[in-house]
């Protein structure tokens, strides 16, 4: 899990994670499969959810990986978070 935040701020331009977010929209069109589903926002909030058909799918998607969710907020966010700035340290 991560945030649209984490990943801005590890490609250099943190106040864009707005636009993280519009390119997790487009993911889907790309060849292998983005896992755009484990990016939520700095909260772990679901945000994006509405972009994945059903209401729900985002949930579902992360239940299947073992993420519990409850009223569209990862429990325990702080322990799933992968912070790309320190986990790919290039």
């Amino acid at each position: 899990m991560t945030s649209y935040g984490a990943i801005a701020k590890y490609l250099g331009s943190a106040q864009s994670s707005r636009m993280v977010g519009w390119a997790m929209n487009n993911s889907s069109r790309i060849k292998p499969k983005v896992p755009a589903h484990r990016v939520v926002n700095r909260n772990g909030m679901l945000t994006g959810k509405h972009f994945f058909g059903a209401n729900d799918a985002m949930q579902h998607l992360l239940e299947k990986e073992g993420i519990k969710v409850s009223d569209d907020k990862i429990i325990d966010f702080k322990k799933h978070f992968w912070d790309p700035s320190v986990e790919l340290m290039l």
